[in-house]
């Protein structure tokens, strides 16, 4: 299985906070990154997002194929996002597009055995894992501004 942890992109500040969009430097961030991943991805990716409409503005930069899923939400649970995803054991690739500190939990979580608290995601950010025969690998981190 692949995980790929997707931070949204750059929002606008404001409330309610479900209902932020992303500014137009996100939507820029947005669209090289989901360029980036089309060409990688295989077909039988899996998207998931929070509910919050930045997050959804990222998704679609990517597909529009995505499913809105409640345990992404703000402030969610690390392992509520990974029982969401299926991991480790769902086939294929599943993007999971959220926000910070939940993926930097689920990095750490991914990263050390011993949860040791949560690493920084940046906005717009990948963190591409994968688990094959039971060993978790991180294969890439990439931020927009390297696109």
């Amino acid at each position: 299985m692949d995980l790929i942890l997707w931070r949204h992109a750059e929002a606008e500040d404001g409330f309610p906070d479900e209902a932020r969009k992303l500014t137009p430097k996100g939507q820029k961030q947005a669209e090289k990154v989901g360029a980036w991943l089309k060409e990688r991805l295989p077909e039988n990716t899996t998207v998931l997002s929070s509910p919050a409409k930045r997050t959804q503005m990222t998704a679609s930069a990517l597909t529009d194929k995505y499913s809105v899923t409640k345990e992404l939400g703000s402030g969610a649970d690390a392992e509520r996002v990974l029982d969401a995803a299926g991991w480790p054991d769902a086939d294929g690739a599943v993007v999971v597009v959220g926000h910070q500190p939940t993926l930097g939990e689920v990095a750490a979580r991914l990263l050390s055995k011993n949860s040791f608290g949560g690493m920084h995601v940046r906005k717009g950010q990948v963190w591409w894992f994968d688990n094959r025969d039971g060993v978790t690998t991180l294969k890439a981190v990439l931020p927009p501004s390297l696109l």
